[in-house]
């Protein structure tokens, strides 16, 4: 009797938790096939209260006990002062972006609420970090720290990491570009690589059929047989979009383009030499050199999650805990 007490409460359980995952699944998919236009926000921190608040405190902490009543109130003075005055603005945004380049959204949101607010007296930081990626999405990218320097505001990219490729496509618009010593700047090239399957389906006799209109409508292809003139082609194109790079550097650089426009990469100290960096050290070093000339204020653009993406995060996570505990009931059932 205990046996089938036990298993008749194992699997009313098990079936609970069946349904409960069935319904969170059906409410997932109910929502996803209502889709709604996706709206962010924008986020606005003021970094300059937080660094001083953060150097008021050490201030307070390591002085001795008689003097923290005068420091108190002379802080108190000094804060009324700022809060009288006006101090030009300094805007911080934060660009770090893989391949594809998809934070580019996010980052047209913050350009446009920037640009709609700012003015020549104020400027641009933009904390930078990507390896590159496609030409297109990081093309775009740079477009939009041009629409900055076109209303002449001033406009400094800062690379802690790393800005190679399209990163420093991006980087080079800026009227100014600080970099940490050994962050990896340049790689000025152009890069294309396909795995190609022929060999392999020749072995296995399987045909490949391809149809194009257009002579050089497909140069090279994965599973075809390709030619010569296809390869001759392939790196033709590769060539032009590695001029228009060079000429975009040209616009926005003065620096020997034929010395630094061989695909390899530097440490900052390196290209400095060369005159892709004007200066070293960290954003956080800059900032700080700027806090008592501007009020500094970060700028973030988020996206919110829509009702299927929440509801099918709740689902992962109701699978996931269900899974662990159907696990623990049915290892303490095994075991009697």
């Amino acid at each position: 009797m205990e046996f089938l007490y036990e298993y008749g409460l194992f699997l009313a359980k098990a079936v609970t938790i069946v349904i409960a995952i069935a319904a969170v699944i059906g409410l997932a998919a109910g929502a996803a096939m209502k889709p709604k236009a996706k709206k962010g926000e924008l986020e606005l921190t003021n970094l300059s209260d937080e660094m001083r608040d953060t150097a008021q405190s050490l201030t307070l902490e390591l002085a001795p006990k008689s003097q923290q009543k005068q420091i108190k109130k002379e802080q108190k003075k000094q804060e009324k002062e700022r809060e009288e005055s006006e101090k030009h603005r300094l805007f911080v945004l934060d660009f770090k972006a893989g391949i594809q380049a998809s934070e580019v959204d996010n980052l047209r949101e913050e350009v446009t609420a920037l640009l709609s607010v700012a003015t020549e007296n104020d400027q641009v930081l933009v904390r930078l970090e990507s390896g590159g990626g496609v030409v297109h999405g990081y093309g775009l990218a740079a477009s939009q720290l041009q629409r900055i320097r076109d209303k002449k505001i001033p406009l400094t990219v800062a690379v802690d990491k790393v800005a190679a490729s399209g990163g420093y496509m991006m980087a080079c618009v800026a009227d100014k570009i600080i970099a940490a010593p050994f962050a990896i700047i340049g790689s000025i090239g152009v890069l294309a690589q396909i795995p190609n399957f022929h060999k392999l389906l020749k072995k296995h006799d399987i045909d490949f059929e391809q149809v194009t209109a257009g002579e050089f409508k497909r140069t090279l292809t994965m599973f075809g047989k390709n030619t010569e003139k296809g390869r001759e082609k392939f790196q033709e194109e590769l060539e032009e979009v590695h001029t228009l790079f060079k000429q975009h550097i040209i616009e926005n650089r003065e620096l020997d383009i034929d010395d630094v426009a061989t695909g390899e990469h530097w440490m900052a100290t390196q290209a400095y030499q060369k005159g892709l960096v004007d200066e070293l050290m960290t954003s956080d070093e800059w900032l700080l050199s700027q806090v008592e000339e501007r009020e500094i204020f970060s700028l973030h653009y988020t996206k919110k999650k829509g009702v299927a993406e929440k509801v099918g995060l709740a689902a992962s996570v109701m699978v996931e805990s269900s899974m662990d505990h159907l696990s623990k009931i049915y290892s303490r059932y095994s075991s009697r």
